[in-house]
């Protein structure tokens, strides 16, 4: 494609949905949008917009250049962002996706660690979940995330372009009502002595909670999960209220509610693999790699063996 530019332009049309918006948020003018669009449409040889319709309408021809050009205008950014890093011209910013329960843990530790290396450095936050992390990674919408993982991170690939950097296990936990028959019990739980509870459970497309019906059956039993919600506060009211169990990641039970006993699984147990994904690149952002390494300082104490991250672990 010759003309990255009237690409550009086409994928701002789509996304704002007429030709002057798109002209706002490109900060051009509206007749120099229609120009692109105009030199685009005579390179490709067919139409590309759907004249006098509002919002804006592509025809085929525009929605496949579109959905491509996107890709494209991404990739240059991204090409231009780390080209000015690189060389130390312009400013300094780190684009960050993370899912929840990192971002109410460790992750700000790693971002004050990160500042207090690199001041000028400005960082702008994503809180997403898994679903919308690794594709925004691919799009190039993002420098880095925290992401996690059922299999130990670079035993399974996160994509042909991406990298992972493995941080530690995040190991499920057990929640339960203060009045349960196991709560003051001093040996923790196995999995199996739940199987006649009632169970505080995600939905069928929950990526936390895959991991704990897999392990359930591998147990013998189905959950019967009664009440779902992938609110972690949620699952821990239901919980503090006496509606059943629940079993979640142990990132999700470091805070938990009062009327909850959080404990440790014993025997077989889920756990989930969290570590830093990022494009990869022939050379990574200096930004970037300081990230990496400030996360990596930051969750140092969770790479401890499993027994004594247990044993350290709040009740």
């Amino acid at each position: 494609m010759r003309s990255l530019p009237a690409l550009r332009v086409l994928c701002a049309v789509s996304a704002e949905g007429s030709f002057s918006a798109a002209a706002a948020s490109l900060a051009i003018t509206q007749s120099a949008v229609s120009q692109h669009v105009a030199a685009l449409e005579r390179h490709v040889g067919v139409e590309l917009v759907v004249r006098g319709l509002r919002p804006v309408e592509l025809t085929p021809a525009g929605q496949v250049l579109v959905a491509h050009g996107q890709a494209m205008v991404a990739r240059m950014a991204a090409a231009e962002r780390e080209l000015d890093e690189v060389i130390g011209r312009g400013s300094r910013q780190l684009r960050l996706g993370s899912f929840p329960t990192a971002l109410a843990t460790f992750v700000p530790r790693a971002i004050a660690r990160l500042r207090s290396q690199q001041p000028a450095v400005t960082v702008s936050i994503t809180d997403d979940h898994m679903q919308g992390l690794l594709p925004r990674l691919h799009r190039r919408e993002l420098d880095l995330a925290v992401v996690f993982a059922g299999r130990e991170l670079g035993s399974e690939p996160v994509g042909d372009d991406l990298v992972a950097v493995p941080l530690f296990t995040d190991r499920y936990r057990v929640l339960l009502p203060l009045s349960h028959r196991l709560a003051a019990r001093d040996r923790d739980p196995a999995v199996r002595e739940l199987k006649a509870d009632t169970w505080v459970g995600g939905g069928s497309r929950s990526s936390w909670f895959v991991p704990v019906r897999d392990v359930c059956r591998s147990q013998g039993f189905e959950p019967r999960v009664s009440l779902t919600s992938d609110d972690y506060l949620a699952v821990q009211a239901f919980v503090a209220a006496g509606l059943g169990v629940a079993v979640v990641p142990g990132l999700a039970a470091a805070r938990h509610v009062a009327g909850v006993r959080v404990r440790g699984l014993r025997g077989v147990a889920p756990a989930r693999h969290v570590g830093v994904a990022h494009p990869d690149s022939p050379l990574v952002p200096p930004t970037t790699a300081a990230f990496v390494q400030a996360v990596r300082a930051a969750t140092a104490g969770r790479r401890r063996a499993p027994r004594d991250a247990l044993a350290a672990a709040p009740r």
